[in-house]
């Protein structure tokens, strides 16, 4: 059964091709079967089977239509009925979701992202390098916005810092970042503090709900992502709080294909719990009838050479930092890079740029391309 399903893709067991799978323990078999796409992904990070290259793998089995086959049903359902029950980024939920991520180690975002720590999908289309795709994805940001001297800006999710130093640094923007990761706004501050560039950034632990004031620009760079459906609106109803009546806003978010409520088993496992990507759909009820959208952007097919280059890096340098991470989570952690490059190449999702004002105002100049 399972040789069949694989062979949908194109992909053989024990084959010879780019992404065929060898097995080295036939448990791995049942283990498919019964746990699906958790059972696949612990099943390679336990070796049980190992390919020559995971990307094409992953690839292979989006483009074949088997993602839901090994994603699993009774696991869905579970995240499902939880999703509906529940709202999983309740206040009192995300900050323990947000720990799970991006609290394991600043050692670990230091070597596999770029000088700025910009840690969401860069912008190749004159690029070549990873510095360069990340810079070119926060001027693109800044462009759309229009940035001038002066302006007070707002980013929510704000990271390390990385749009926020650009703000203030290329633009002579005042930025005021919030996050719930305490080792981002750690690391963060150090960097674009007193003690690091002096620019004009400020990153704050603070829920997004909880921002108060007002700003001329809003920014929104791989948030929403883990803000979750029942919680879309709150997150543009804070937006449309905080931005002065002639402001603009952009919210930067991978996307879903189609409407869901919760993500895949093994990434909410292991990755991002909680974490469940908009679809279009989701994001055009949330700004309805509080924004104009001005501009849809689609750069989703850039998430594929950013992975990719996050693999490289982590991987060049996981001896420096094997003695925190072992064999297990480095092999979760390929799985991780390596299944979604192989998910951005095939389009199984989306990375939407949404430049919105309010109603009323003249439309920005906010079309870069």
């Amino acid at each position: 059964m399972v040789r069949e399903l694989f062979g949908l893709a194109g992909i053989e067991i024990n084959g010879t091709k780019l992404g065929d799978i060898t097995v080295k323990d036939n448990r791995f078999y049942e283990r498919v079967l019964r746990d699906a796409s958790v059972g696949f992904g612990e099943a390679y990070m336990d070796e049980w089977w190992e390919t020559d290259a995971l990307d094409v793998t992953i690839d292979k089995i989006c483009r074949g239509n088997l993602k839901q086959k090994i994603m699993g049903s009774w696991r869905m359902r579970a995240l499902t009925v939880k999703a509906v029950v529940l709202n999983l980024q309740a206040k009192t939920r995300s900050g323990a979701s947000v720990e799970a991520h991006y609290d394991i180690g600043n050692d670990l975002y230091t070597r596999m992202l770029d000088e700025r720590m910009v840690y969401t999908c860069g912008y190749f289309r004159n690029a070549t390098t990873l510095q360069e795709a990340q810079d070119a994805k926060l001027d693109l940001v800044a462009k759309k916005l229009g940035l001038k001297p002066g302006m007070r800006v707002l980013d929510l999710g704000c990271g390390w810092g990385g749009m926020a130093s650009w703000a203030a640094e290329k633009y002579g923007c005042s930025v005021l970042g919030v996050t719930l990761s305490k080792d981002q706004v750690a690391l963060g501050n150090e960097m674009w503090g007193p003690n690091g560039k002096k620019l004009d950034v400020e990153l704050r632990l603070c829920d997004y709900r909880d921002v108060q004031g007002k700003f001329d620009r809003v920014v929104s760079i791989g948030m929403m992502e883990h803000v979750g459906p029942k919680n879309h609106r709150d997150m543009m109803q804070v937006i449309d709080r905080c931005l002065v009546d002639d402001g603009v806003a952009l919210v930067h978010t991978i996307a879903n294909n189609k409407s869901l409520r919760h993500g895949t088993p093994f990434i909410e496992k292991y990755i991002f719990p909680n974490a469940v990507a908009p679809s279009m759909a989701q994001i055009g009820r949330a700004l309805e009838g509080l924004f104009v959208l001005e501009d849809l952007h689609n750069i989703g097919p850039d998430y594929d050479p950013t992975l990719m280059a996050w693999w490289a890096n982590f991987d060049r340098t996981y001896s420096e930092i094997s003695h925190r991470y072992d064999r297990r989570f480095y092999l979760m952690w390929k799985f991780y890079l390596l299944a979604a490059a192989g998910a951005a190449r095939a389009r199984d999702g989306q990375l939407y740029q949404v430049v919105m004002t309010k109603i009323g105002r003249a439309q920005p100049d906010c079309r870069m391309v």
